[in-house]
């Protein structure tokens, strides 16, 4: 399984088409949901050791909000949204439309619309790539998670097991107007599948 080292350049063209036109779904059906244009910026795609992961946010004691979801089907694996907490809180007041600041705490409807929000684009960027693959993908339902960076990994690896050592880092950022949320889709597919399903 091609689970470590950087991305061939095939492999790494195909994840970013592949993101591209999930991603491009995922903000349509996004946008649909809270009745206002919401775009995700052209994904930023590359192979990352998980143990990297908490720096990309700012160090292990950083506190996120994780989206997890698990996938299983022909392409089995993991799939999180991954934001710090104050990003967390933006991208609430960006998708109800409300001004900047107000959210300062995620309550139940709060986790709610952050849970609709990972079960959106998970789930219909997976059935992008999975349509595109020729594969199935299954998504469970979403869990929230806020959490030290680190701690959110722990739960994560203990998930995923002996999967992967590395997972497939898609950065791309949440835009409305002149208001924007950056994101990291931490993705852990079966490489071995998706790449047999597009042999």
């Amino acid at each position: 399984m091609e689970t470590a080292g950087a991305l061939t350049d095939g492999m790494q063209a195909l994840l970013e088409m592949l993101a591209q036109e999930g991603l491009e779904n995922a903000a349509h059906g996004l946008s649909a949901f809270v009745g206002h244009e919401i775009t995700l910026a052209r994904p930023r795609v590359t192979m990352m050791p998980i143990a990297e992961v908490p720096l990309v946010l700012g160090g292990p004691e950083t506190t996120a909000v994780g989206i997890y979801m698990a996938v299983d089907g022909d392409m089995d694996g993991h799939i999180i949204l991954l934001l710090r907490r104050e990003d967390a809180a933006e991208l609430v007041d960006l998708l109800l439309d409300q001004p900047a600041g107000t959210t300062v705490e995620l309550g139940p409807l709060e986790r709610s619309a952050l849970a609709e929000v990972g079960n959106l684009t998970g789930a219909i960027f997976l059935n992008s790539v999975a349509s595109l693959c020729g594969v199935s993908a299954r998504p469970s339902p979403p869990a929230v998670m806020e959490d030290m960076v680190g701690a959110i990994l722990d739960v994560v690896i203990v998930a995923v097991g002996a999967i992967a050592e590395s997972i497939v880092a898609i950065e791309t950022v949440f835009q409305r107007s002149d208001r924007h949320v950056e994101a990291l889709f931490w993705v852990i597919p079966d490489l071995d599948a998706l790449c047999h399903s597009l042999a």
